[in-house]
């Protein structure tokens, strides 16, 4: 892993780091770019009525709590000769795509508890993933802050082996 700052540790009211962690920080480890990782194609999209039970996606946190997001649709895509299918969420209050996941580096290298990628829709119902893009949540820094936990399905087999 490489070392970096990324965007939200520039703002130093806005870093997730507890005060003692501070000093010592010298950067977020970042994976190597890996154009292997990035996806593009049509994102197929849930049907549900809201009153359905299916709507809704809900996640255990790192607190033990609950938190909802709207089950989006599904996103297929191929890595080394397989067929893979990946649930797409929407945060109830933004427009913004969540991807959770969790791969064979937590615990490791990355938080034990998944990382998150957000997407956006494109034109015409696509999107693109792109695992080169995955973080940690706010929770592997500092646990006052509520993360939500991928659930064991969303565990994937990719380059993080």
């Amino acid at each position: 892993m490489e070392e970096g700052t990324g965007c939200l540790f520039q703002e130093p009211s806005a870093v997730p780091l507890l005060p003692q962690d501070k000093k010592n920080f010298k950067g977020l480890k970042y994976y190597p770019f890996d154009p292997q990782y990035v996806f593009s194609g049509k994102l197929s999209g849930f049907n549900f009525h809201i009153n359905n039970p299916k709507y809704y996606a809900t996640f255990l946190t790192n607190k033990g709590t609950n938190k909802r997001y709207i089950r989006y649709g599904k996103f297929h895509f191929q890595l080394g000769g397989k067929e893979y299918a990946i649930e797409i969420y929407k945060s109830i209050l933004s427009d913004t795509l969540f991807i959770p996941f969790k791969d064979k580096t937590n615990e490791i290298e990355t938080y034990e508890g998944g990382r998150y990628i957000d997407a956006e829709i494109l034109p015409e119902y696509k999107m693109v993933l792109n695992f080169n893009m995955a973080y940690q949540p706010s929770c592997a820094y500092n646990e006052k802050f509520v993360c939500a936990l991928p659930p064991r399905e969303i565990c994937w087999i990719l380059r993080f082996q």
